[in-house]
């Protein structure tokens, strides 16, 4: 297939949306497919030549995202890119200015739209004083994703909740994980030495934005708790954002690392005993099945990845939606068991080997024919007779 992917975050950006859009160009570019991707020019473009296969777009930076930018609507020149190189079906994963210039272009030349709904911008708004705009908030993406042939979502209980909003048309793109990157044998004792760590001391581990979104409060409250009645524990903030630098003077005796990425990042995983994930807000949640594929125990709330993963007590630990004293009474007690820690996380290994990034492609790849089937029946015998022979070359 000829498929056009639009998304206005993308590597080297550092985000869940990003690392999911690397996954699905480069997987379907694997199985034989010629993948254009449409995002924001990046400020490491100025330095390099794009990509082949990446057009790039005008942006604008995103208030309060720092190093994040958003694609400016450039209608035209998106209805003049379908027209003269024309994909069979494109997949529009952000709702931002040029999500909603590709979707009116794709509409207006005939051709199937898939979007993703991969942030909950609905949730967020509650934590910058705009509550009031949740019920607008949900309104507009129900009426951009309706617009569209289909909307993935990467769990069935969000499913079931944009169904329940009025979404239509909702189906799955579950999310994989990198296990070979994301190994527990990236544990490193001289990055332990460098935190302060002795060979029995417990690591809390937080990992993502730091930013009221995704509920750090509660990650450092629970932090304070584990470092005044749990013994030797050391905390380790990975990840940058707009309370960075404030919460990094309020807690001098927590090391807020910075972004790490690539084996940094998984080493840093590794290291660590115990992984917070205090986050309400949502679609799914990267850093949880990172974190399991590395071999730590996942203390976390139970809803997206958690619940999709995560069994209580086996492979890691979850407390009711919204429970803030449960979240830390389950962290409390396990700290105070790293025998149990080190169980759970082999648990937790052992799941992730099953979230394969090729499996989860392949589904994405049948959900495209089927909207190929549904909106152009007579010209998808030729396209699937396309994928037919690529797999019989490529031995599938």
């Amino acid at each position: 297939m000829r498929i056009a992917v639009v998304t206005e975050t993308y590597p080297p950006e550092i985000n869940g949306v990003a690392n999911t859009m690397r996954q699905l160009v480069t997987g379907l570019s694997s199985r034989g497919h010629h993948v254009l991707l449409v995002r924001p020019r990046q400020a490491t473009d100025r330095r390099v030549r794009a990509p082949r296969g990446h057009f790039l777009v005008p942006g604008l930076p995103i208030p309060g995202y720092r190093g994040l930018r958003f694609g400016l609507p450039v209608y035209w020149r998106l209805r003049h890119l379908w027209l003269r190189l024309r994909p069979d079906v494109l997949y529009v994963a952000t709702e931002g200015p040029l999500g909603h210039a590709a979707l009116n272009a794709g509409l207006r030349a005939s051709i199937p739209v898939i979007t993703g709904f991969h942030t909950q911008f609905h949730e967020y708004s509650r934590h910058y004083g705009l509550g009031l705009l949740t019920r607008p908030i949900v309104n507009t993406l129900k009426h951009f994703h309706n617009r569209s042939d289909a909307t993935l979502v990467p769990t069935a209980a969000l499913r079931s909740e944009l169904n329940a909003a009025g979404f239509r048309n909702v189906h799955l793109f579950t999310r994989g994980v990198d296990t070979e990157l994301f190994h527990p044998g990236r544990r490193s004792d001289a990055l332990r030495r460098e935190w302060g760590c002795g060979p029995d001391d417990v690591v809390v581990l937080y990992v993502g934005r730091i930013a009221a979104e995704k509920n750090i409060a509660l990650a450092l409250a629970t932090m304070e708790a584990l470092t005044a009645h749990a013994g030797a524990v050391h905390c380790v903030l990975v990840g940058d954002g707009p309370e960075r630098a404030r919460l990094a003077r309020a807690h001098p005796r927590y090391r807020f690392v910075g972004a790490q990425v690539g084996p940094a990042l998984a080493s840093h995983y590794a290291s660590g005993d115990l992984f917070l994930f205090p986050s309400l807000t949502e679609t799914f949640g990267n850093v949880v099945t990172e974190a399991m594929a590395s071999g730590i125990a996942v203390n976390a709330f139970d809803y997206a990845a958690a619940h999709e993963h995560i069994r209580h007590g086996s492979n890691g630990l979850l407390a009711p939606f919204g429970d803030q004293a449960a979240f830390m009474d389950e962290a409390l007690s396990a700290a105070a068991a790293p025998k149990r820690l080190r169980t759970m996380g082999a648990a937790a290994r052992r799941t992730a080997e099953s979230l394969s990034w090729p499996q989860v492609i392949s589904s994405v790849e049948e959900r495209l024919l089927d909207v190929l089937r549904q909106k152009q029946s007579g010209k998808v015998v030729a396209v699937a007779n396309r994928v037919g022979s690529a797999a019989s070359r490529n031995g599938a």
